[in-house]
């Protein structure tokens, strides 16, 4: 209303849960994302927090800094290969997570709206039911958009149904798992620890409980803060606005938008 010049919203980044689609398209105006250009950045995150908790760097780290020359030993950490990566979202990112599990030896298995048969086929994926997925896999990765139906997707009772050497490791949006019952279900021993980039509130309060949680591996929101991916990103928004400010429609409009066409205001 305030802005009735206002011709696109361009999201820099693929959640856009912040945004009022349904405002904009009333209004006629576009809102675009950056899909695709930024799904290796995320993935290689994936992949580090994996590796950071299956060879306890982060401890490794401190330990050489602070206990290693006094004597006393670091405990072992465990292979990745023959592991299961569970992979809850098997979009572009989802994807290129299992990828890369892959090189690793991992064993893939899947949850998804959409079957990709595609991704089964290349990688050996299999695709199961959630609750089966949880029960069966060593890590849990999410790769998941904010929507009303993925908050809180993973609460207590999935949490339960994970094994207690288990692994989850989030890189979407922090609201799809219910941060007090992961609090307690690392604190209580239902699952061994997470690698997270993502909270519920950003930046994550000082006195948050997950800060003080042993095996929690915790990243500033940086999973797509490369030189290259950013520049990438900032382009594909810079393409979109000029479309736009031409009279064409963006090239990546957000789903809801797709096919839709604004007629440019005189």
């Amino acid at each position: 209303r305030n802005a009735p010049r206002l011709r696109i919203v361009a999201r820099f980044g693929v959640g856009y849960e912040r945004v009022d689609v349904e405002a904009c398209t009333e209004r006629g105006v576009y809102v675009s994302y950056t899909p695709g250009v930024l799904s290796n950045a995320v993935a290689e995150l994936t992949m580090g927090l994996i590796l950071c908790l299956s060879r306890k760097i982060p401890e490794a780290d401190r330990h050489v800094r602070t206990e290693w020359a006094k004597g006393s030993r670091f405990p072992s950490g465990m292979d990745l290969e023959g592991k299961t990566l569970g992979i809850i979202g098997l979009g572009r990112i989802g994807h290129a997570v299992a990828t890369r599990a892959k090189a690793f030896d991992m064993e893939i298995v899947y949850y998804d709206f959409r079957r990709n048969r595609d991704v089964e086929e290349a990688l050996g994926a299999r695709v199961l039911e959630l609750d089966d997925l949880l029960r069966v896999s060593d890590f849990v990765s999410i790769h998941v958009p904010l929507t009303s139906s993925t908050r809180g997707f993973i609460g207590e009772r999935e949490l339960k149904l994970m094994k207690r050497d288990a692994y989850v490791i989030n890189t979407s949006r922090g609201a799809v798992i219910g941060e007090e019952a992961l609090c307690r279900a690392i604190d209580e021993g239902w699952i061994a620890g997470a690698g997270l980039d993502v909270f519920v509130k950003e930046p994550l309060p000082l006195d948050s409980p997950l800060v003080k949680l042993k095996n929690v591996v915790l990243t500033p929101h940086m999973s797509t803060s490369t030189v290259e991916t950013r520049r990438k990103m900032a382009q594909v928004n810079v393409k979109d606005i000029r479309r736009v400010l031409r009279g064409e429609p963006p090239l990546n409009p957000v789903p809801e938008q797709r096919g839709k066409i604004f007629q440019k205001p005189e």
